[in-house]
């Protein structure tokens, strides 16, 4: 038999990068279901409906924890690993749910987000933006707000995640902490949390992104990072994290940045994340004493979108709109369109959506930011754009670029290229919105000085 590796283990190929038959989502939600309604969304990507598309309905089932006992999301997610590594989950998945209902880790970790990461980041008012739009739109659009994400220490929403989980890891008596990168965001933000905690840490990353983001890797060093390089991209880098993991399972833990891989992996990163969009929800009532009509945010491999997400998922009013890489142009066959271009099949411990060949074989990734260039994306995230409830679109290179360069010069704020995927949609998505007045709350989920050199190359002359 053929085989192939899963995470540095040897496995059967059935299990590996296998396209799964599609079926109806109701036939898989086996418990906690009931019935909701929610927006009918475009299928479509670029441009996006001119009608509000909150005027049509249809009927999905959702579980109200979002996941089952098997760590799926209607036919997405669960644990394709091997038998020595389910007991591993599993008693991870109990550390969790520990930590969840413990009342001194929870005000821990308030402490800490509070006074060390420094929550809650704002909900800014972007006005110079907003009437460029209103402008280019006859003097009608929406008000823009930027969910200040880049403001947290380290620069990004990543440290929300990695904080959590080293204090998690700590808690559970482990001394060294092991995980990978792709813009280097959440190797920086890993490697803080682990100096603040006195862990060892070790970070792997694909050459290139060491290149892309030195500056990043820099830091992770001074603040007593192991960095090792990798060949290949982070997919490479992820598997390579995961083989180091396994060879000192009693000694080290495995910290994932992403809502990908096996369950409870991206539960936990959700459940971390999902602060962004609590935050939002109560800064939105305090602005304008409502909710926003959209919210918007880039989707790499997801983590950022769903702590945006989550928190309105049964507020269907609230249109969810996901922006992924078009690289060079969808049809270039050079991009991270993963939800939009991809195909149901198994990687890296889970199902989801996945950028792959007519033999199954995966993809090889593009975009300008490198922590969009992943071939996956999430297992709840899939679910979500299935079911219709997230809408998904698309940027390529150069409207990332274009948006990176048009706020910083209406507001003096350079975000990340991963981020301004998501600044780059608001060209197709304005004129979809109502002629009220709506509010708009763009995920600017990390500060983009990392990216500067990218940007000088491409755009700004010497």
């Amino acid at each position: 038999m053929a085989t192939c590796k899963l995470q540095g283990t040897i496995v059967s190929s059935q299990l590996i990068n296998k396209k799964v038959p599609k079926e109806r989502v109701s036939d898989v939600v086996t418990r906690d279901k009931f019935k909701v309604k929610v927006p009918q969304l475009t299928t479509t990507y670029t441009p996006l409906p001119i009608l509000p598309l909150i005027e049509k309905t249809k009927e999905i089932i959702v579980e109200t924890e979002s996941t089952n006992s098997a760590g799926k999301f209607g036919r997405f997610g669960g644990k394709f690993v091997p038998e020595t590594l389910v007991i591993c989950m599993n008693q991870l998945e109990a550390e969790f749910k520990n930590a969840l209902r413990d009342q001194v880790f929870q005000e821990e970790l308030a402490t800490a987000l509070r006074d060390y990461v420094g929550r809650e980041t704002p909900l800014y008012h972007a006005q110079r933006l907003s009437e460029y739009y209103k402008n280019k739109n006859g003097g009608i659009g929406p008000d823009i707000y930027l969910k200040r994400e880049d403001l947290n220490h380290t620069g990004s929403h990543k440290m929300n995640n990695a904080l959590a989980q080293a204090m998690i890891a700590k808690r559970i008596g482990l001394k060294s902490v092991v995980t990978a990168t792709g813009s280097g965001q959440h190797g920086l933000a890993t490697a803080s949390a682990c100096a603040k905690l006195g862990l060892e840490c070790t970070v792997f990353m694909a050459s290139k992104d060491m290149d892309r983001q030195s500056s990043n890797v820099r830091l992770m060093k001074l603040l007593g990072g192991k960095v090792e390089a990798v060949n290949g991209s982070f997919k490479d880098a992820s598997s390579d994290a995961f083989r180091c993991w396994i060879g000192d399972l009693e000694n080290s833990y495995h910290l994932t940045g992403s809502a990908v891989g096996p369950h409870p992996c991206p539960t936990m990163v959700r459940e971390f994340q999902s602060v962004i969009g609590k935050e939002t929800r109560k800064q939105a009532l305090e602005k304008w004493d409502g909710k926003p009509d959209v919210v918007v945010a880039c989707v790499g491999t997801g983590s950022n979108a769903l702590g945006m997400f989550h928190e309105f998922i049964y507020d269907t009013d609230v249109r969810l709109v996901g922006v992924e890489a078009a690289g060079l142009g969808l049809e270039s066959g050079r991009h991270s369109s993963t939800l939009a271009k991809g195909e149901v099949g198994v990687y890296h411990g889970a199902i989801s959506y996945l950028l792959q060949d007519d033999d199954g074989q995966i993809i090889q990734p593009h975009s300008i930011a490198a922590g969009m260039e992943y071939p996956g994306v999430g297992p709840e995230l899939s679910f979500l754009k299935e079911s219709g409830r997230v809408e998904i679109c698309v940027a390529t290179d150069d409207e990332a670029l274009d948006a990176y360069e048009r706020l910083c010069k209406l507001e003096g704020i350079y975000p990340s290229l991963e981020a301004t995927h998501a600044f780059a949609i608001l060209d197709k998505l304005i004129p979809s919105l109502p002629k009220d007045k709506s509010k708009v709350v763009v995920n600017c989920s990390g500060r983009g000085d990392k990216d500067a050199p990218i940007v000088f190359n491409r755009r700004v002359p010497a």
